[in-house]
C-alpha cells in the first residue's frame, strides 16, 4: 500500500514553498518539487483549500506557505490531497459496510484502532523537523 502519486507531489510541494519562505509562482514550484505544472496547479488549489498555502493572483501572484512549517504535519498534507485517513472504506461516513451492520462487524474495532494510530503518527512529523533533519543529513554525507 502506498500514498497515492498526488500525495507525494503534495508532500514536495509544501516542503519547497517551506525551504523559500518567499512567494514563488507555480512554474518554479513545479521545477523545484518535480512535478508537472498541470499537475502542481492542481494540487496547489487543494492545498489552498487546505489552508496550508496562500494564493497571489496578478502579474505578481504566485503562492506562499500560510502557516509555519512546524504546524504543518504530514497528516495535514495527506489529508488536504485524499481526505481523511481511514484504513479501511467502511469507516468513511459513506461507507458501506458488506459484513452486516457496523455495531456488529468484528473488524470495526481493529480498522478504526489501525486508522487513528495512523493519523497520530502522521501528526507527529511536522515540515520544520523534516526539513532540518534533512539538511542536516545532506551536510553530514557532503550533500
Amino acid at each position: 500500500m502506498f500514498i497515492t502519486l498526488e500525495t507525494d507531489y503534495a508532500v514536495r510541494i509544501i516542503s519547497v514553498l517551506c525551504r523559500q519562505g518567499d512567494k514563488m509562482d507555480a512554474k518554479t514550484i513545479s521545477e523545484k518539487a518535480c512535478v508537472t505544472l498541470r499537475f502542481a496547479l492542481k494540487i496547489l488549489r487543494k492545498l489552498v483549500g487546505a489552508g496550508l498555502v496562500r494564493s497571489f493572483k496578478g502579474t505578481q501572484g504566485g503562492y506562499v506557505i500560510d502557516l509555519d512549517p512546524s504546524e504543518i504535519t504530514l497528516r495535514m498534507v495527506v489529508e488536504a490531497i485524499e481526505g481523511t485517513y481511514y484504513f479501511s472504506r467502511c469507516l468513511a461516513p459513506d461507507g458501506i459496510c458488506n459484513r452486516g451492520a457496523s455495531d456488529v462487524c468484528c473488524y470495526r474495532k481493529a480498522f478504526d484502532e489501525i486508522s487513528q494510530t495512523v493519523r497520530d503518527k502522521l501528526d507527529e512529523y511536522n515540515f520544520a523537523d523534516m526539513i532540518a533533519g534533512s539538511e542536516e543529513f545532506n551536510k553530514e554525507n557532503g550533500q
